[in-house]
């Protein structure tokens, strides 16, 4: 279902999908980010999947249309591949929470945070 506007929030790093029935999603860009349908996270396969981390203060560079099915995502850390349907994005709309926990959870589990690691160059 394709929505019926479409408003990015930069400030607050945040994508509105309103829909005509009246449904509306407010997707953060560290959930597009690290849920993002691109080959590089989501692998070719199951269990091919790439935990991303580190994403906390991503932003929205640029959101583009792809034809009349998706839009393309840009991202303030260069990702830029995934291709997110209108179907894709009712979805994370809908599973918000759960997906979100899930995500914790994994990252708890692999050790690892939502914060940008920083390596020291000597």
């Amino acid at each position: 279902m394709r929505p019926a506007a479409i408003n990015l929030r930069r400030r607050s790093a945040v994508l509105e999908l309103v829909y005509a029935d009246g449904e509306a999603h407010a997707l953060p860009a560290e959930l597009l980010r690290v849920l993002s349908p691109s080959a590089e996270v989501r692998g070719h396969g199951p269990g091919q999947e790439t935990l991303v981390a580190g994403k906390r203060h991503v932003q929205f560079k640029a959101i583009e249309p792809q034809g009349n099915y998706a839009i393309r995502i840009v991202f303030n850390d260069g990702h830029d591949t995934g291709i997110y349907t209108w179907d894709y994005l009712l979805h994370l709309g809908r599973s918000q929470e759960s997906l979100w926990q899930d995500y914790l959870a994994k990252l708890e589990a692999a050790g690892q945070s939502r914060d940008p690691q920083f390596i020291a160059v000597q």
